[in-house]
């Protein structure tokens, strides 16, 4: 087997959809670091912590995601939920850091 990555229509073996999978969720990771990232920039900006959790802005986001996930075809309550728990996680972050920069 290649290093290559196959799109997944061009899969043809359960190897290769696995191969895809793996690089896929590696990418999410990297993804997921850039956005944790934006939450220890937010924890720097912020200068009340009191404004880290903004209930308004995750129901943004997440109609944001739910709305995109509609649009692809994707499961969009499920996606919905999966990100209603990263917006929590990040918040939960973004509050350690808050706490962190202050100490």
């Amino acid at each position: 087997m290649t290093d290559t990555v196959l799109p997944p229509d061009e899969c043809t073996t359960m190897a290769q959809v696995r191969a895809g999978v793996d690089a896929t969720d590696r990418a999410l990771m990297e993804l997921l670091d850039r956005r944790f990232g934006y939450m220890r920039a937010a924890a720097r900006i912020k200068t009340d912590r009191g404004v880290v959790r903004d209930e308004a802005r995750k129901a943004q986001v997440i109609g944001n995601a739910r709305a995109d996930a509609e649009a692809r075809g994707l499961p969009a309550a499920d996606l919905a939920r999966m990100w209603e728990a990263l917006v929590e996680a990040s918040i939960a972050y973004e509050l350690v850091e808050w706490d962190r920069i202050r100490a």
